[in-house]
């Protein structure tokens, strides 16, 4: 059996974790937990992005009173966050491995330092044989820095580890034509990251428990590929999708992103997923576009920049924009907004910001 990864981020989502009446799907845990053992039998390091925790705790318990949508979840993932790893915990453990729960929230990758720690915390676990499974603290997220979804973070989390794939379960094969629904749709199985208009084929709903939808998944996996990772977007209501899908003997149906050839360096990386830590933006002329996406690197001259927004320190993640307001990409500033709006247009000053600090959109959703 030959398999196709090595090391791989699994992320589940609440529709294959809960039942139609909203209780947790043990069966379908089971099955999940097994099919890891077995990939880690065969020497596939694993990481688990596990949701789930809001639906077992709405399942267990209703408030006395009407809340708001932060305080419910605040509620319901407090209660249901319990009993969702002690269903791993137990299902683990009846194979003698232990797993460890890790909840972050998005404030946790805003700066570089939080992010190593993070990372080196993931190591350890899987130096020492543990499974990490990981879910956002919904008790102490702030709603404006709340991920969009757990696919969100298992994005981030599988570019942070560096690891050769990220698969998303979902209760459906992956993306379609048309509505799956509908006759004439038809399973869309492989998407390059020059692919544009993706998302005129994807109803833009979301599944009870969850906050993303099919859209969400497009999006982060069309990022993640850009660094250089495969992403599966399969059904985690198949069995023994997870096995079929890393045997490369074996065809399965998915959607399969395929990665870019060159891989993003690891500050790329963070640097990707940092959007909403940006503090200003850079408006730059279209001589410094052409310089930054041609096939020669290139940092980011003061020359080129026409408009500097927002009040940032050296050292702050901003944003490039041109002149029509699209986003190119993001970078670590080597200047604060003070003397960028001062230097902008210099010809003799250093780069405001270094190529190895920019990180550069492939593609436009």
């Amino acid at each position: 059996m030959n398999n196709r990864y090595q090391r791989i981020a699994i992320k589940v989502g609440s529709n294959v974790l809960t039942r139609a009446d909203g209780m947790l799907d043990i069966k379908r845990m089971t099955q999940l937990v097994d099919q890891i053992i077995e990939l880690r039998n065969r020497g596939i390091e694993v990481i688990l992005i596990s949701s789930g925790a809001v639906a077992a705790g709405k399942s267990k318990v209703q408030p006395n009173r009407k809340l708001d949508a932060v305080s419910s979840r605040q509620l319901w993932s407090a209660v249901g966050q319990v009993r969702l790893i002690n269903n791993y915990y137990d299902l683990f453990n009846k194979h003698k491995t232990v797993c460890a729960q890790v909840l972050t929230t998005k404030d946790n990758f805003r700066d570089r330092m939080h992010y190593l720690n993070m990372k080196n915390c993931l190591n350890t676990l899987l130096e020492n044989n543990v499974i990490p499974i990981i879910n956002e603290n919904d008790t102490i997220s702030i709603t404006e820095l709340m991920f969009t979804d757990n696919d969100e973070l298992s994005g981030l989390i599988a570019a942070m580890m560096d690891f050769e794939a990220l698969i998303i379960l979902s209760n459906i094969d992956g993306i379609y034509t048309d509505h799956p629904d509908n006759p004439g749709a038809t399973l869309i199985p492989e998407v390059k990251i020059d692919t544009i208009n993706l998302a005129k084929h994807i109803k833009a709903t979301k599944s009870e428990f969850g906050r993303g939808g099919m859209i969400t998944k497009s999006n982060i996996a069309r990022k993640i590929a850009e660094q250089g990772i495969h992403v599966h977007i399969a059904n985690g209501e198949r069995d023994n999708i997870l096995l079929d899908l890393l045997d490369e003997d074996t065809t399965v149906l998915n959607t399969h992103f395929i990665p870019n050839k060159k891989k993003s360096s690891g500050i790329k990386k963070w640097l990707a997923h940092s959007d909403s830590f940006a503090k200003g933006i850079l408006t730059i002329n279209e001589g410094a576009c052409k310089a930054l996406f041609s096939d020669h690197a290139s940092s980011l001259l003061l020359i080129g920049v026409e408009g500097v927004q927002g009040y940032f320190k050296k050292g702050d993640i901003i944003k490039i924009e041109d002149k029509n307001g699209n986003e190119l990409g993001l970078g670590k500033t080597l200047y604060d907004s003070d003397k960028a709006t001062l230097y902008a247009g210099s010809k003799k000053k250093h780069p405001i910001i270094h190529y190895d600090h920019l990180y550069l959109h492939e593609t436009t959703a």
